[in-house]
């Protein structure tokens, strides 16, 4: 897989995710649908969304995109034996974590991307260690064409399999922020304590977005 088609793409995302608006700006791909309503013609934009899928979690429970319908939520990607960004990465998704806590309109959703060690016994765990409790932050397994097509295609984040990077796997850092409708608002390079407090102030303003 050739990285360099998907990182500038991701990097288009986070300059946009910084631009000053009162509402966040609708990332990724889009396509005009033009229709005739009553003899008048309409153009409406309809806009990429995180398609169907079916994971299992770090309590063995299977979780799909409906368990994240009408709430905004982060995600990432990471393997739990990860020497590199992820912990880093997990270090500031705790304050993302520990700021909406409790609050049923945020979820947290981190993909494996190792298939093969990370089982939901490995999941469990290190979201033990973590701290983390209840399902508001889901850890999720599933098989390696789904989690890739999954990053690449929808989250737009680069993940792979490569013997000689540190674990096996390499990937790229993003948190994403995808609102009720399934539609990315925002990515931030998750091992930067600024732009994850920039995600966290986005997310206040995706929320007031949402009950307007």
């Amino acid at each position: 897989m050739n990285l360099r088609l998907i990182i500038p793409v991701s990097c288009f995302l986070f300059l946009s995710c910084n631009q000053k608006s009162e509402r966040l700006p609708i990332l990724g791909n889009r396509e005009a649908v033009t229709r005739v309503v009553d003899g008048i013609t309409i153009t409406d934009t309809i806009y990429q969304t995180i398609p169907s899928f079916n994971f299992v979690n770090q309590d063995k429970q299977v979780v799909s995109e409906k368990d994240f319908k009408n709430k905004i939520y982060v995600a990432d990607f990471f393997f739990t034996s990860c020497p590199s960004i992820c912990p880093v990465m997990h270090r500031n998704m705790l304050n993302v974590y520990d700021k909406f806590k409790n609050n049923e309109d945020v979820k947290i959703a981190s993909h494996t991307i190792d298939y093969k060690y990370d089982t939901p016994e490995k999941l469990k765990e290190y979201a033990t260690k973590l701290g983390i409790e209840g399902n508001q932050w889901e850890f999720l397994r599933g098989s390696r064409d789904s989690v890739y097509t999954l990053a690449e295609r929808s989250y737009l984040v680069a993940v792979n399999e490569d013997a000689n990077a540190p674990g096996g796997y390499i990937h790229q850092g993003w948190f994403i922020l995808v609102d009720k409708q399934g539609r990315l608002r925002g990515a931030y390079d998750g091992t930067k304590e600024d732009q994850v407090s920039k995600l966290m102030d986005d997310m206040e303003t995706l929320l007031k977005e949402t009950d307007e």
